[in-house]
């Protein structure tokens, strides 16, 4: 993947846990505010809004949903007076009283710029947080094209998410075959192949004008379909681009051409596109494990191990399972008042590893947030992964679920994440 693709997936990453946790939410009442504006709106109408809305919770019989109400109205106004324009994605802002587990309630007030833009406005007041427009962002926005060739004339398509668009087609009209003999035979013959060479040829040519900009293909895949040979001629021909021969992830035999047959080969495709990721993934981790076959040093795995290599900028890349349980701690020695990282994994903490005689806990965090918001401060790059593959599977199982690779060759045979000193660093 490439490193701003990387950035994308860090972010999905975080917009996934911000909704995990949202949507465990709930209010005592009509107590949170979930306030979505999308980029180019007027701050001044919103804050207006949100007066007017003041006004009418004002008339809430209820004295304690009143005051919920009006709270959470305050806390979003208030907020908003931190901005002097929405951002260029888009505000999510979600504030209110929740009740925690111990049935306490919390005041929460989150406020973000997402990824990317959002389309639509949203303000509701309710008991729990409403998040199915930041869900829409984490829809797949990669971009796969389509071929779709029959003897009648080709298709250019594209499909993004759930998004499916035709960028262009055109029609044909071929010889066909005759049963007339004689010395005319070879001739028809060849005028036929001649035709369906040029047929073939401006498909070819026509493919490069909707699928290469500026030189590098704008889509993540290209997927032949059609009857007959045409979409193999495609590849047998030598005609088509090699920038698009390469990303070629799919060829289906379909029933019709047009419009008719683009709808037959997005369903046909379905199980390839979803894959891609996984794919993706694959060769990711196998890379690695070629690398860890080769014994080039240029790789670490293992929590402990990555993380000292990373705090000592010598990690390139880093490779991380997405569900990651463990948490890093601060602890403090209470006699020295020396500071030290640890990270312990949650059965670790089960056995009450963390918990060491004569120090204090001074921070917490998941290791999966930490790493999110600070590899770049290391100049690396980051790749989540699933366990939904054998080499991802492996990583989990049998190499902690992190792994690296490195810069130059380390030994870390002899660093702990115990030498990290005050500052965070090796």
């Amino acid at each position: 993947m490439t490193e701003q693709n990387d950035d994308v997936a860090v972010e999905q990453w975080k917009m996934k846990k911000l909704i995990k946790s949202l949507e465990a939410a709930r209010g005592n009442g009509t107590s949170v505010i979930s306030l979505i504006i999308p980029p180019k709106t007027q701050l001044s109408q919103v804050s207006q809004m949100l007066v007017t809305e003041e006004g009418t919770a004002s008339n809430i019989k209820s004295r304690v949903n009143r005051a919920s109400v009006l709270s959470a109205i305050g806390s979003a106004r208030q907020r908003l007076k931190l901005f002097t324009k929405i951002p260029d994605n888009g505000l999510v802002l979600y504030c209110g009283e929740v009740l925690t587990d111990d049935g306490k309630e919390k005041k929460v007030t989150i406020d973000l710029e997402p990824f990317k833009p959002i389309s639509a406005f949203l303000y509701m007041c309710d008991n729990r947080f409403h998040v199915e427009p930041l869900k829409a962002l984490l829809q797949d926005d990669e971009r796969f094209g389509f071929i779709v060739m029959d003897g009648n004339g080709a298709l250019f398509g594209m499909v993004t998410g759930s998004q499916r668009v035709v960028l262009q087609q055109f029609a044909v009209d071929l010889p066909k075959k005759h049963g007339r003999g004689g010395q005319s035979a070879p001739r028809f013959a060849r005028i036929r192949e001649e035709k369906r060479h040029h047929y073939v040829k401006k498909v070819c040519e026509t493919a490069v004008a909707n699928f290469v900009t500026n030189d590098r293909p704008n889509v993540s895949g290209l997927i032949l379909a059609g009857s007959a040979d045409f979409k193999n001629n495609l590849k047998s021909f030598d005609l088509l681009d090699p920038r698009l021969l390469n990303i070629i992830i799919g060829t289906f035999d379909i029933a019709y051409g047009g419009e008719n047959g683009f709808t037959q080969a997005i369903a046909m495709a379905g199980e390839t596109l979803t894959g891609v990721k996984l794919v993706r993934e694959q060769k990711l981790l196998q890379t690695f494990y070629t690398e860890l076959a080769k014994d080039s040093g240029k790789y670490c795995y293992s929590v402990n191990d990555v993380l000292a290599a990373l705090e000592m900028g010598a990690v390139d890349q880093l490779i991380v399972w997405e569900a990651l349980p463990h948490n890093r701690y601060e602890i403090r020695d209470k006699d020295t008042g020396e500071t030290t990282v640890k990270v312990f994994s949650p059965e670790q903490e089960e056995r009450g590893e963390h918990l060491l005689d004569n120090t204090e806990i001074i921070s917490k965090e998941s290791l999966l947030e930490w790493i999110s918001n600070n590899y770049k401060s290391f100049n690396a790059t980051l790749s989540f992964v699933s366990d939904k593959t054998p080499e991802s599977a492996q990583l989990v199982m049998g190499f902690g679920g992190m792994c690296a690779f490195l810069r130059y060759p380390l030994d870390l045979s002899s660093v702990e994440l115990e030498d990290i000193d005050d500052d965070g660093f090796i």
